[in-house]
């Protein structure tokens, strides 16, 4: 799992995929991938991710990297690279 902790919080780099029947994280192996109901449009993907992280890890989320990318790195505010790495094993074991 790719998390770093920063001044700010703990970053997570993800891989999205876009157009799935519904919003879901994932981990496959090492590596996190953010399943997206929408079209790579107007932001409309960097939007669901944020709103939809942040519900399901109950963390203040922001992209910091990778905008107009699959790949893209988002920091949790205030959270500690334990706490986020907790929240993720849930979220894996659904």
């Amino acid at each position: 799992m790719s998390v770093v902790e920063t001044k700010d919080g703990a970053a997570l780099t993800i891989f999205v995929k876009t157009n799935a029947p519904e919003f879901k994280i994932e981990l496959d192996d090492e590596e996190i991938v953010v399943y997206s109901t929408e079209e790579p449009i107007k932001g409309k993907v960097n939007k669901e991710i944020i709103k939809q992280t942040g519900k399901l890890l109950g963390f203040n989320t922001e992209i910091i990297s990778g905008l107009a990318s699959k790949q893209k790195v988002l920091l949790f505010r205030g959270v500690s690279k334990a706490q986020l790495e907790a929240k993720l094993s849930v979220l894996d074991k659904m």
